[in-house]
């Protein structure tokens, strides 16, 4: 089998905990997981920790011209525009994604109306997946809703996109945590399940792969998904049955 090249890729990881920098984050050492592959395969790999910026709360693309001070928003777009694929991490919350996953997905949002040179929307070619951390069960819960988010606003979506930790019910250690009321822990909480290297693993591969392949063929052809197309009347193979 031959060996693929993803050396022309770049991927900016999100991390959406609830903790600024520099405090310790588990989702940020499951995506220290996920970014070590993309690192040995010359991907090249940026984690961004959503909190540690001003970013305004809303759906346009610039919330200063809103009425908000500060926005730090659209350095961060310009960052997942130069990106070929985009990685949402999150902890898990009452069942949910964190508060600051629901407002980066709101801001990817306030980008779907703007047009890429095609007229399609400007996700468009690019690729997303999600690493989840948690105590107790909801990653499938919140993979489904940040995978629909993503793909929604035009990111292409590969197969076994999600990947994630949880703990027993019930209070205990979290991802990477090396101590427990006191007891050291080897490995270090979460490390030595192959559940989640397995799917992590083939996440990390999978958004390479698809990313790989949508950049080689320069995104998605234009035919029968151009909005540009459309407002211009172009309607491809439609026709409304009430109108035959």
């Amino acid at each position: 089998m031959e060996k693929p090249d993803f050396n022309n890729l770049s991927c900016i990881y999100i991390n959406c905990t609830l903790k600024r920098s520099p405090a310790e984050s588990h989702t940020s050492k499951l995506i220290e997981l996920s970014a070590e592959i993309m690192k040995r395969e010359k991907v090249k790999v940026e984690e961004i920790r959503f909190i540690d910026h001003d970013i305004a709360t809303g759906v346009y693309p610039d919330m200063k011209e809103h009425g908000w001070e500060n926005d730090e928003w659209p350095a961060i777009y310009d960052k997942i525009m130069a990106a070929d694929i985009l990685v949402i991490g999150t902890p898990i919350w009452l069942g949910e994604k964190s508060s600051i996953a629901t407002k980066l997905i709101e801001r990817l949002y306030g980008m779907s109306g703007v047009q890429n040179e095609k007229g399609q929307y400007i996700f468009y070619g690019k690729v997303g997946g999600t690493l989840i951390t948690g105590n107790e069960d909801g990653i499938k819960h919140c993979a489904m809703g940040i995978l629909y988010s993503l793909q929604h606003v035009g990111f292409s979506i590969p197969p076994q996109a999600d990947a994630g930790w949880i703990g027993e019910v019930g209070p205990g250690p979290s991802y990477g945590d090396t101590k427990w009321k006191g007891e050291k822990l080897d490995p270090p909480a979460g490390f030595d399940s192959n559940f989640t290297n397995k799917n992590t693993t083939f996440m990390t591969y999978n958004l390479m792969h698809l990313a790989s392949s949508l950049k080689n063929q320069q995104g998605y052809p234009a035919f029968g998904n151009s909005a540009e197309g459309w407002e211009d009347g172009e309607r491809w193979n439609f026709e409304n049955p009430e109108y035959r």
